[in-house]
């Protein structure tokens, strides 16, 4: 069965919310009906080139065809660390970093939370937030 227009809106505000809940520190990079994103509040040199971006990049959720994405950057640097805290998120995981929710009851703002939290941590570790 599709996921239904209504069903993404609801997960999108979901993630969105325990997203927004980080800002501060994070900040909102870009935010539209179907796309958000959140970065970190130190400008950083980024790619082989070093340019300055104002900040780098921490996550995004974006509407898509069959299901809510959440793009979650700190998975990648060590998903070990974050596997654990959040056990039914992780099921939803595609690759490294993106999580593909075609459910509301997929979203756990507690799980979630948690990754932030990790993620915060780990972002201060490496010079790239407050």
């Amino acid at each position: 069965m599709a996921l239904s227009e209504e069903s993404k809106s609801k997960i999108f505000q979901q993630l969105k919310m325990v997203m927004e809940k980080h800002c501060p520190p994070l900040v909102v990079n870009k935010g539209s009906q179907h796309a958000f994103e959140v970065i970190g509040n130190i400008p950083t040199p980024y790619g082989s080139k070093k340019v300055m971006v104002p900040g780098m990049y921490f996550a995004s959720i974006v509407i898509r065809k069959d299901a809510v994405t959440f793009y979650f950057f700190p998975t990648y640097m060590n998903e070990k660390e974050f596997k654990p805290l959040a056990p039914n998120t992780w099921k939803t995981l595609k690759g490294k970093t993106c999580f593909h929710f075609k459910k509301e009851e997929q979203v756990d703002e507690k799980e979630l939370n948690a990754l932030f939290k990790k993620g915060i941590e780990a972002f201060k570790k490496m010079n790239w937030i407050k």
